[in-house]
């Protein structure tokens, strides 16, 4: 068989090159049979190698192949740039595959059929409320600029999914940047892609060091908090020319891009509001906010949008339309038609689900009381005793106008309203600051009027926990100094060093008395006597309450510790999630999963 192959010119692997001719030509097995004059049959084997075609037979096959000579082994001809090639139809295709495709293409124009077309995409069933602020209010308005100002638990993040997902498939927006405080941006892109199938990418401030992360497909969709992409580094990558416009741009926590007017008449402005002017396109920012484009959809989002003040409350409003609402008075003249275009808020009374029936329960709230233990060595002699001592240094400072002293006292009011433990770690911070100062002024790196410069660098720290909710706090993602700590953690502990003391003897004479009430805290912690936690107790083991999850806030991590491990020593080991600031939004799903 060889030498027959030789004789003729035949190739070896004779059989892929017929098939490969054959499907480079478009043609089945019959047809190609019917130019040859032969059966389909004897085509079939040529092409499994059963039989080998004879010499005219090959020679015919030769000349049916008139872009190619069947003996070459070059490859398959490329397209040149422009050309369009339609692709060989065969049938041979697999149904489910080829049926995949043409329902892609049909759902893809299912908007056209359903104006509501998102919510049969999407894993969810929306409730009334969600689908008159989307199909009644949002999608009717060509350029959006919207505030949507329903109470909170109402489902804005999935109300702002729906409408992405009906704009993505009404090919009406490609690029959307959503920007929440740091705290929420897991939940925005665990919400979104498992109830939409919408994958966004989050970026943090360590992601802009080496590359520009808004560049390019990869850049399309992205969350991104709102102090991280203020910040000066990120900003400046975020304005660079290569970064195309945004088509929609979401703020979530809206009430949070604070500016205010003061009584001398001067606003002032946030950063967080200084971004959102740039982004909302008003035409007097700063030159360091200046972008060279502004999104044709900006949705405002929160729970709160007026907070007492008019000034912040119409500073949201502004963004909606600068040019228009330039001043607080052509705001007072903006008539409810027009604001009622804008925006809307429903309370939780107003939500029902689609029977009508009420979509929240009715709140019962209640404060429960308690008794401090009593005696030397107890709650209540210690509660009296740190108190006096946060009295003398606070009334001292105020003399002095030591307001770091005064931030440090508030420091510990805090701690011992939380509990006994977190008491006890703050004053242990406490004597390793006073030990820190003193070793310092003895050996002389610190001279008392250092000493009191330091003091006034301290005043100008603002306590995160009067100034910040939790979801806005910075966590270690966006700033690496946190480590695993709480932005609050590491402020509190750099205010334990604010002082009263004058001279050398004014710090050891404090110090001494801090570690009396440290000596103290420890034998009540030690004792195990926590007045509260007894409490907290009770209501676990009430039978009304069985079988029922508890959700415990606390303001201090030292206190989530203290309830942990008193819980497991309950017998609770592997029922108890725990989630504090110092995690990222992956170890938070982590403990919740």
């Amino acid at each position: 068989m060889n030498s027959y192959r030789e004789h003729h010119m035949l190739p070896e692997d004779y059989a892929e090159r017929i098939r490969r001719m054959r499907k480079r030509l478009g043609l089945t097995q019959k047809q190609m049979a019917a130019r040859l004059g032969m059966s389909h049959i004897t085509v079939c084997r040529w092409e499994k190698g059963l039989i080998e075609p004879s010499a005219p037979s090959w020679q015919q096959l030769r000349r049916l192949d008139e872009n190619e000579e069947l003996g070459s082994a070059k490859e398959e001809p490329t397209p040149r740039d422009g050309e369009r090639q339609e692709p060989p139809i065969d049938f041979t295709a697999h149904p489910e595959a080829v049926r995949a495709v043409v329902e892609g293409e049909r759902l893809s124009f299912g908007h056209l059929e359903n104006p509501a077309f998102a919510t049969e995409v999407s894993n969810i069933d929306p409730l009334p409320h969600q689908r008159i602020a989307v199909y009644d209010h949002m999608l009717n308005q060509s350029r959006l600029r919207f505030l949507l100002a329903d109470d909170a638990g109402a489902g804005k993040t999935i109300m702002s999914g729906l409408y992405i997902r009906e704009m993505l498939t009404r090919r009406l927006i490609r690029r959307i940047l959503i920007v929440p405080p740091a705290g929420l941006i897991g939940n925005w892109q665990r919400e979104l892609e498992t109830l939409f199938n919408l994958h966004f990418t989050i970026v943090t401030g360590v992601d802009t060091k080496h590359e520009n992360p808004f560049v390019g497909s990869s850049g399309d969709r992205v969350i991104i908090s709102v102090d991280t992409l203020a910040g000066e580094r990120v900003f400046g990558r975020f304005k660079e020319e290569k970064v195309e416009p945004y088509d929609l741009v979401i703020f979530d926590e809206a009430h949070k891009l604070s500016v205010d007017r003061g009584a001398d008449m001067r606003v002032r402005k946030t950063d967080r509001y200084k971004l959102a002017e740039s982004l909302a396109g008003v035409r007097t920012v700063d030159a360091a906010w200046q972008l060279p484009w502004k999104p044709q959809h900006l949705l405002l989002l929160t729970a709160t949008p007026h907070q007492g003040k008019d000034y912040p409350y119409y500073g949201l409003w502004r963004l909606l339309d600068p040019d228009v609402l330039s001043t607080p008075d052509a705001f007072a003249l903006y008539s409810p038609d027009d604001r009622q275009r804008h925006f809307i808020r429903r309370t939780k009374e107003e939500m029902v689900r689609i029977t009508g029936e009420p979509l929240y329960p009715k709140r019962v709230s209640d404060t429960l009381g308690y008794e401090l233990s009593q005696g030397p060595v107890s709650e209540q002699s210690l509660y009296d005793q740190t108190t006096d001592y946060m009295r003398v240094v606070y009334n001292k400072a105020r003399l002095l106008n030591r307001s770091a002293a005064r931030l440090a006292m508030s420091v510990l009011q805090r701690r011992l309203a939380s509990s006994t433990f977190a008491l006890l770690r703050s004053l242990e911070r406490r004597v390793e600051k006073l030990d820190e100062l003193i070793h310092k002024v003895e050996v002389g790196e610190l001279t008392m009027e250092q000493l009191l410069a330091l003091q006034r660098d301290l005043e100008k720290q603002d306590d995160p926990l009067d100034a910040k909710t939790a979801d806005e706090e910075r966590t270690p993602g966006d700033d690496p100094d946190l480590d695993d700590r709480e932005e609050n953690e590491a402020v509190e502990t750099e205010l334990l060093a604010g002082v009263i003391a004058t001279s050398l003897a004014d710090l050891i004479d404090e110090r001494d008395q801090v570690i009396s009430l440290l000596d103290l805290a420890r034998q009540v912690h030690e004792k195990g006597e926590e007045s509260k936690f007894e409490k907290l107790r009770e209501v676990i083991a009430d039978p009304r309450f069985h079988d029922e999850k508890f959700l415990v806030f606390t303001e201090h991590r030292d206190t989530l510790l203290y309830l942990v491990q008193r819980l497991r020593g309950m017998g609770y080991s592997g029922q108890i999630a725990r989630i504090h600031g110092g995690m990222n939004y992956k170890q938070r799903q982590a403990e919740v999963d």
